[in-house]
Formats: structure tokens, sequence, C-alpha cells
């Protein structure tokens, strides 16, 4: 819940009181919504709704008018693009489409973390400016400046999406995530802490065990929350548990959005059937570098006006790399940014809901399966234990054990024993004292046919991302 310059606040909050912690997640959503929606959003909110049915050539000049002005930020406060340049040939001046820019080579995710310094604008940090963290889909943590207004960019696109479907802001939202808002170690409810400000019920996703779960569900029908969001493997396994169970909210949930993991058409289907409401899903990343969101219609669209979005073939089965440029944020430019993830385009085809752009079959980004703790509890996408781990280059968690798991890590050069110390301390914040905790140091990671990494293998059949539930959907 508290960022990587708050771990003594984050200390402090695990000893209080519940009501004392409800008032701490009050404290930290009223940042948020400060930080997201503060001044001149409401602007940028109705900018991204008014270019909602541009057409293709108006979505396209705007989109190359946006990275004319981003290359030109980014070779004048970057000493690193402007020795990127150099090196490839490429005059600035000259790149004005996706085509010109693609004579760039691909920018990795660990030059990203080499080079974090020179990636940056040289332009004086003002209070406008804020340090955003990401662990991504490797493990591998990235730490990087963003403006204000690239913040609230992205929020509005996010926001523009949700309103195709009938979400506002103000709406109560049962949130299914990866935040550690209630401790490891508290075995009574309540298992979630309410965020005021940002009209929330933050859910525990770590204690998620069949004997806690029917606590969840009467919370669940006590408050009638209209809304749920979170990764889609949280909320599978409480709708799993509603239908196995018989049990019923009294209720119909209007709305239940995902992101953050791929979702699958077992957990769409189990989620559909549990709470009424059929998912909607989105993919966006912290980097800013691309974007694609569902229409009303389960389209997947190309969010064409926020970001420089590229698919690179990588040779089989129609599948694309997601390489992107961040248009929005000058503070860090980072252009055809290697995204490690994976789309499968719908080529030639456009959607009937009348909004341009290219328009994608699925993404295969986020798979990974549930760690299951001694108690039987599962516990969905871990990559929070590496948010701040800027000295890890990738990282994968493997079970073959309840309650036991390795952590295989490949070492940046700058790793030292502070940072598996940390490592060991964020992972018994989320699996709690009793699950053994390895590490193992290795070279290089699995990857599957098509270049994935998977963060979490497991090889409990009860803990298979792609197994469960799809006997129950």
């Amino acid at each position: 819940m508290f960022g990587v310059d708050s771990l003594d606040l984050e200390a402090v909050y695990r000893r209080l009181p519940v009501f004392l912690q409800h008032v701490g997640c009050s404290l930290v959503g009223w940042h948020t919504e400060r930080t997201r929606y503060g001044h001149g959003f409401d602007h940028v909110l109705a900018d991204a709704v008014s270019r909602t049915w541009w057409s293709a050539e108006e979505l396209a000049a705007f989109r190359d008018n946006r990275l004319i002005g981003h290359v030109q930020n980014a070779v004048h406060t970057s000493s690193f693009y402007r020795d990127r340049f150099r090196e490839a040939g490429v005059i600035p001046t000259e790149v004005r489409t996706v085509d010109d820019l693609a004579s760039l080579p691909v920018l990795t995710k660990a030059e990203v973390q080499d080079y974090a310094a020179e990636l940056s604008s040289s332009a004086p940090m003002t209070s406008e400016t804020r340090m955003a963290h990401t662990s991504g889909t490797t493990g591998g943590a990235l730490r990087f400046h963003v403006t204000m207004n690239a913040i609230r960019e992205q929020w509005a696109v996010w926001w523009r999406y949700r309103s195709w479907h009938g979400i506002r802001k103000g709406s109560w939202c049962g949130l299914f995530a990866g935040r550690s808002v209630v401790p490891t170690t508290q075995t009574q409810p309540p298992f979630w802490r309410i965020n005021h400000p940002g009209r929330q019920v933050v859910f525990s996703g770590y204690h998620l065990s069949p004997e806690n779960l029917p606590r969840y569900m009467r919370e669940l029908r006590r408050r009638r929350l209209p809304w749920l969001h979170g990764y889609p493997s949280l909320l599978a396994l409480v709708a799993t548990y509603l239908i196995d169970s018989g049990d019923d909210l009294g209720y119909e949930v209007r709305w239940v959005t995902t992101g953050a993991e791929n979702l699958l058409p077992q957990q769409a289907a189990v989620i559909e059937r549990a709470f009424g409401a059929r998912p909607i899903q989105h993919y966006g990343l912290a980097e800013g570098t691309a974007n694609i969101s569902q229409c009303e219609l389960g389209t997947l669209h190309v969010d064409e006006d926020f970001a420089m979005v590229e698919f690179i073939p990588i040779g089989r089965d129609n599948l694309y790399r997601i390489v992107g440029t961040n248009l929005a944020n000058p503070a860090t430019p980072l252009l055809r940014y290697d995204t490690q993830d994976l789309a499968l385009l719908r080529e030639g085809a456009s959607c009937e809901c009348g909004r341009a752009g290219r328009i994608v079959e699925r993404v295969d980004g986020r798979l990974e399966d549930y760690v299951v703790l001694r108690n039987g509890a599962r516990i969905g996408r871990m990559d929070h234990i590496f948010k701040d781990m800027i000295n890890v280059r990738e990282a994968q968690i493997h079970q073959a054990r309840r309650g036991e798991i390795t952590i295989r890590l490949v070492r940046g050069e700058r790793y030292g024993s502070n940072d598996e110390e940390s490592i060991l301390t964020e992972t018994v914040k989320r699996v709690g004292n009793e699950t053994k905790i390895r590490i193992e140091y290795v070279n290089a990671l699995p990857r599957s046919a098509t270049g994935k990494l998977r963060f979490v293998v497991s090889d409990l059949a009860e803990a298979s991302i792609e197994e469960f539930p799809a006997a129950r959907a």
C-alpha cells in the first residue's frame, strides 16, 4: 500500500489497531486521489473523451504530432538518446512517424535499469514530478520519473474506457489486488480495509483460504458493492467459491473489471456465472508505453492517441511483440520500449462500435500460477515483492509443495545481501512466517516457445492457473 520511500510507515501501519489501519488506508487513498485526479484532471479527461470517435487518420495525425515533440525532448534532455540517435545514424528532426522511429533499436528493460539516470530528462525535477516503480512481466524492477500530467492522462484514458461501460467516478468498488493492507499474521476478520476518499473496500488477496472465504462473502453481501475490480486470479477464486458452495450474494454485481493479468476464458466464464456480469478487461503498463481497452461490444482497441504502439511479428502463430513509446511522459522518455508482452491481432477488421484504430484479439501478458499456503489459501500475482528490487534482472517463483516456495533470481551487477534480505522480508509479508522460502540464484530463467517468462510456476494441480477453475466454469 505504501511506496518505496514509506517503508517505515508500512511497519508502523502493521502495528496499528484495525480502526487506525482504516484511517491509514483512507489517508493513502486521499493522497492517491490528489495525485491521479488533482488539478487539471477534468480537462484532461474531457480531451480524451473528445477523441473517442475520431477517424483513424485523425488519430494517426494526433499521435505523430506528439511523437515529433517527444523525440525532440528526448534528444535535448537525455544523454542516452543523444548517443542512441547518433549511433543509429538517425537524425531526430527527421523522425515524424512510427516508420521513421523504427530505425532506432528496441529499448530493453535491462537498458532502462542500467541507464536510468541517463534516460531521465535533465530538466529540473519539480513538485509536478513523481517517482514511479513497477516490476513488470519478468520480476525485475524499474524506477523512473513521471510527470503529474502523464499520471493524469493515463488515468483519464482508463476512465474513458470505464465510461464506455457506464462506470462513473464515485461508484463504490470492491478491490481484489495485491495490496498488503491486512497483516499476514491476522487470523480473524475483517480481512479488508476501507479507503473512503477512493470509495473502495480493499480486500486482502493474502487471506483467501477456504475457511475465510465465507467471511468475504458476508462482507460483499452486506455492502452490496456494485463494482468489483482486481486480478482475474483472485476474482476467479471468489467466484468459484460462490458456485461450489451454492452461496448467493443476494444481488447482481453491475460491473467486474480486471487488470494486471491475462483474463482467461474459463476465468471469464466462472466470474460471469457467479456475479452476473461479464468481466471487462484492459491492458496497460505503469511505463505508459501501450494501452488497449475493451469496448462495450467486447472488442480490444488500441488507444492510438495515448502511446505509439508497434506490433513486431515474431514469426509464428500470427503473434506480435508489443513495443511502445510513452508519448505522455517527458520526464523519462521510453522510445521503442519492449514490453515483453505479446499480442494476437485481428488484422483488417473493424468493430461495430465505430471506434477507429487497430484491434487486438488477445494479449499474452501476465500469466502465472497460484502460490498455495499450508492452510490452502491461494495467492495470485506475487510481483509486488519485486516492485523496488532494481538490482534484480529477472525472477521466478517455483512451488513443488504446499507451504514451500523457491525464488529463482537472475542478479544484476549491483545485487547484494541487502537485496536478498529485502526480498525475504517482502515475501514473508505476503505468504506469512509459516511458508518455507528458499532463494536460488541462476544465470537465466526458462522461457516458453514464444519467449515469455512465467513468473509463478507450480507443480501443484490445485495451483494451475490454466486448469483452475476450468472444471467449474
